[in-house]
């Protein structure tokens, strides 16, 4: 397994903490700290068990309001960058 704690950036959340398989392409586990608490829990429901590259590409590029990112958004940044400490 590999976990990581991600900072995001332009976003109300202030950390996504990423577990991913031994495979490093299925997602074990997210959770956020901060931020849509409702939302971000269901997100983190909803991406349990799924494949990183269909998460990222369902959820990359989606904004939030005036942002140009969200906490989904920085979730596939997170995600990519728990696939290169897995692969390293």
């Amino acid at each position: 397994m590999t976990a990581i704690d991600y900072t995001p950036q332009g976003v109300c959340s202030r950390n996504i903490h990423v577990e991913l398989a031994d495979d490093g392409n299925t997602i074990d586990a997210v959770s956020f700290v901060g931020g849509c608490n409702g939302n971000l829990k269901a997100i983190s429901k909803l991406v349990a068990g799924k494949p990183v590259d269909e998460i990222v590409s369902i959820l990359e590029g989606n904004t939030c309001g005036n942002r140009p990112t969200s906490c989904a958004d920085q979730l596939t940044r997170a995600l990519r960058a728990a696939q290169s400490q897995a692969r390293a």
